[in-house]
């Protein structure tokens, strides 16, 4: 198969640039897998579609403010974007990143971000890759916190304003580590969390950090070449304890969906870490996940792919020009999709 093979039709309208008023307020298209139809509906009513022996697993990752702006070698030199993406240390101060521009940007470089802040790049990687480290005599978590923007992705044509700090992260986001926001939990408001465990629904959360291969092209053709990058996640032994109960597990996004599968391929849902780069094409056989909801995804994309897997590449990209007739908000912040 080819990446070709997963294009649609989107209008750049309808790619949303801000959430909806209301969490819990967005559209839900609804996908049956075995009556092979969807149907529209709204996501306020998803406890009606959850029984007693469900359980929804949740990515409980949370989103840092991983988008830096600085000048290089001087502070009145030319401006260059880092976006973070991962800690390889403990102390947080030496990262991989994604630079802009690229070219501007070279081995032995200094960036200054603020009198308090600076780094230099380490290494020099293909497509704005750069390995930094902080110098600082400050936490730096707490300068992270204060000199970063809320990392929305490429699509939203917009700088991040002071309400993205709570609405581009979900009310149960625990762990920190992700430089993109598992959005199909960002439709979740206590109030639906309870009245799905009111339905009978059990809760489970998991971590997978998001990292580069969130904003990575694919830049390979056929699906056989292609390979992500690797992504840290996490399972307790608790909430594997809870999963491996449940007779049902509704995974809340793509991220839930590869954690718990890259579990099973290594033994089964139990606690454990470390990383996956599981990619999940049309012919993945699946061993935990019963249902899922999620957001729509960009053309072209492993997402894309990992829902065709799940729901037949025919009936899915048919489900996506439906959304796209009806007028559904698409991406991050737009309404979302549960295939069952």
């Amino acid at each position: 198969m080819q990446v070709s093979d997963f294009n649609y039709e989107l209008p750049e309208e309808l790619i949303a640039q801000a959430p909806s008023l209301n969490r819990s307020g967005s559209r839900m298209l609804v996908v049956d897998r075995q009556a092979g139809r969807f149907y529209d509906d709204h996501f306020v009513n998803l406890p009606a579609y959850l029984r007693s022996g469900d359980c929804l697993v949740l990515n409980n990752t949370r989103v840092f403010p991983a988008r830096l702006h600085g000048r290089r070698n001087t502070e009145s030199g030319a401006e260059v974007e880092v976006f973070l993406v991962r800690a390889l240390d403990d102390d947080e101060t030496t990262w991989t990143t994604l630079v802009r521009p690229g070219k501007r940007v070279r081995l032995g470089d200094r960036i200054h971000f603020s009198p308090d802040l600076s780094c230099e790049v380490l290494t020099h990687g293909d497509f704005g890759e750069r390995t930094i480290r902080f110098e600082t005599q400050l936490p730096i978590r707490e300068l992270l916190d204060q000199l970063g923007e809320v990392p929305l992705p490429p699509y939203i044509h917009r700088p991040p304003d002071g309400s993205d700090r709570e609405r581009y992260q979900t009310v149960y986001a625990q762990n920190r580590g992700s430089v993109a926001a598992p959005t199909a939990g960002l439709h979740f408001t206590p109030q639906l969390l309870e009245l799905c465990r009111n339905a009978g629904a059990q809760t489970a959360h998991v971590t997978l950090h998001v990292g580069l291969g969130t904003f990575a092209p694919l830049r390979e053709q056929s699906l056989d070449q292609i390979r992500l990058h690797k992504e840290q996640f996490a399972i307790s032994e608790s909430d594997a304890q809870t999963m491996r109960d449940a007779a049902r597990l509704i995974c809340v996004g793509t991220t839930s969906v590869r954690t718990v599968e890259t579990a099973c391929a290594r033994g089964g849902l139990a606690s454990m870490q470390g990383e996956t780069d599981l990619f999940i094409q049309p012919g993945f056989p699946f061993k935990a996940t019963g249902a899922m909801l999620t957001n729509f995804h960009l053309p072209q994309s492993s997402l894309l792919m990992l829902v065709s897997a799940f729901a037949g590449m025919d009936l899915m990209l048919a489900a996506y020009r439906h959304a796209v007739a009806a007028r559904y908000r698409f991406f991050s912040y737009g309404d979302c999709m549960l295939v069952f």
